[in-house]
């Protein structure tokens, strides 16, 4: 049997530009000769529909889009993901579902047993989980058919009290297939890649696995689709970020399956495995996959700005590193033409940072404006001064400048149809280092969840081939000069500890007792955890977060306002 993966970038509710997708690749399956074309989970909708799926009409639209597929797969068998109807008045009303269409009908339904409701995840509230397994038998193959988080209990999970491919295993498949929209963290394709072989090891059937690509909002999609033999070896792997196909052979013989090396796109497979370990490592290192967190910022940016329709943004340049990584991102996602930077000097900003900011746009080729705000902080300052008498300058002021800034960057964004891309870092969401309509003004925010170390990390990245951020961007002490002399660590910790402390409490999910039992100063612990829980009114209100790593902030980490919990 030859079988056609395509890994797919869909934009959620855009059914005629999905279906034509999918229309296009069956056609390139035909073109190699293919007998069954495999796509990603719910790829008729795009993944996370969210509460579209509460609306008849928009699940009577993925019905549609599924007849309109299943009327020309003649020949061609389709393996699709879309939302389908529970027939029984009890339970959720639909199921997450992956659909075999072949000769103009629908030949099998099957449905998603494990329901995922942590993180980003929350299938539970829209899906009523399977209750039976089935194979599914495609000339002559016996294919286990099953859907992302399927796989992903091997009878070790404490989340799930079943294992669908235990179930399917008594009716002796040929052939595992899952059909998957795994989103990416840059710890998450090691784990992946170890799950599936695991799985192949445990069952001794190959598996075909198709995940979805693209950028939802805040969610990145990696792709990375793999075939094993049923040996674990690794037959093709597509490549992450981008839109692929691969055709493969899988012959069935007495002594075992074997995969052919003819491959449709030209896709080169890894065939070396290291076998990844699981969870979450046990240290913070900035350093850990900057290239994939590179490409997932890029594709989270040019997804976010295409699917909603945009084409140009602005950025605050400041001259420092957070502004010059994001307006560096920016361009080399949208087109250096695209990427407007406003520079809003104080008297409080420095001399080399104007110049700084200057020489950064010179480097990237980008548009650059200089409006001061002397005289707009003045006229704030005088219109305040009567309510303001007798009490001592201090943060009030200071904030007023960087909500001036946030000002006309909206003012700019909304005269020319820009969008806003926010610079703020993770430590500083993390702490409340920033400042409400302000500096945390914004449409998205490109470095959200990334810590200041790995933003340093990944501005050294960006040098790799030359120096486009400047030398001194780099070395100089981070400072939102908002007053003389100002420097980050006059209100935070430094960075290097700062960021080991909050991947505990945030990724690690470590409690202060463990933080302190791991080697950390306790009087550091408290005051970091009590910055962290008393800023979620803040972050409550920020722009949504391109999420790289394993907990960011955003729909997967849903904490209360009003909390007394360390803070």
């Amino acid at each position: 049997m030859k079988i056609f993966l395509a890994q797919q970038n869909y934009h959620i509710g855009n059914f005629e530009a999905n279906t034509g997708k999918i229309l296009a690749a069956m056609e390139k399956a035909r073109q190699g000769g293919a007998d069954l074309a495999v796509f990603s989970e719910l790829s008729i909708c795009g993944y996370p529909p969210g509460d579209f799926l509460e609306f008849d009409h928009f699940i009577a639209a993925c019905r549609s889009a599924v007849d309109q597929i299943c009327a020309l797969t003649g020949d061609l068998g389709v393996i699709l993901g879309a939302p389908a109807v529970n027939p029984s008045p009890k339970g959720k009303r639909l199921f997450n579902a992956a659909w075999l269409l072949h000769q103009g009908k629908v030949q099998q339904v099957v449905h998603k047993t494990l329901l995922p409701t942590y993180d980003v995840f929350d299938e539970n509230r829209y899906f009523e989980p399977a209750d039976h397994w089935d194979i599914v038998e495609f000339r002559g193959v016996k294919i286990a058919l099953t859907i992302c988080e399927d796989i992903w209990n091997l009878g070790d999970n404490p989340l799930y009290r079943i294992c669908p491919m235990d179930q399917l295993m008594d009716q002796h498949p040929d052939l595992m297939i899952n059909i998957s929209a795994s989103p990416f963290d840059y710890l998450q394709k090691d784990t992946r890649r170890e799950i599936i072989r695991r799985n192949v090891l445990k069952y001794g059937l190959p598996m075909v696995y198709c995940n979805a690509v693209g950028a939802q909002t805040e969610i990145i999609y990696d792709g990375a689709s793999l075939v094993l033999d049923r040996h674990g070896e690794i037959q093709e792997e597509l490549p992450c970020f981008e839109e692929a196909y691969a055709g493969i052979d899988i012959h069935f013989t007495r002594d075992g399956r074997v995969f052919s090396q003819e491959h449709a796109a030209g896709t080169t497979a890894d065939r070396s495995f290291r076998a990844a370990a699981s969870g979450i490592p046990e240290w913070f290192d900035p350093e850990r996959n900057i290239p994939g967190i590179h490409d997932a910022l890029i594709l989270g940016i040019r997804d976010y700005f295409n699917k909603m329709g945009f084409s140009q943004a602005v950025i605050g340049s400041s001259g420092g590193i957070d502004s010059a990584v994001t307006l560096a991102l920016a361009v080399e996602a949208l087109g250096k033409k695209q990427v407007h930077a406003l520079l809003m000097p104080s008297p409080f900003t420095s001399q080399h940072a104007i110049i700084d900011a200057q020489a950064l746009s010179a480097n990237l080729g980008n548009p650059y404006e200089i409006i001061r705000i002397d005289s707009i902080n003045q006229a704030f300052l005088l219109a305040l001064e009567t309510h303001f008498q007798g009490i001592p300058t201090g943060l009030a002021e200071e904030n007023l400048q960087a909500r001036i800034r946030g000002a006309l960057l909206m003012a700019v964004a909304n005269k020319f149809g820009y969008i806003l891309l926010n610079t703020s870092n993770k430590s500083e969401l993390s702490t409340g280092y920033g400042t409400l309509y302000g500096d945390m003004a914004g449409g998205l925010s490109v470095l959200g969840d990334i810590y200041k170390t790995q933003v340093y990390a990944l501005a050294r990245y960006l040098n790799r081939g030359g120096g486009l951020i400047p030398g001194r961007i780099l070395d100089k002490a981070p400072s939102a000069e908002l007053r003389a002399e100002q420097k980050d660590t006059d209100t935070l910790p430094e960075y290097d500890q700062l960021d080991k402390v909050l991947f505990e409490y945030i990724e690690k999910r470590q409690g202060p007792r463990e933080i302190i039992h791991s080697g950390f100063d306790a009087a550091l612990v408290s005051r970091i955890l009590n910055l962290v829980n008393a800023s979620e009114y803040k972050r409550n209100q920020f722009c949504p977060v391109i999420r790289v790593s394993v907990k960011a902030f955003g729909v997967g980490r849903r904490m209360p306002i009003v909390g007394k919990y360390l803070s």
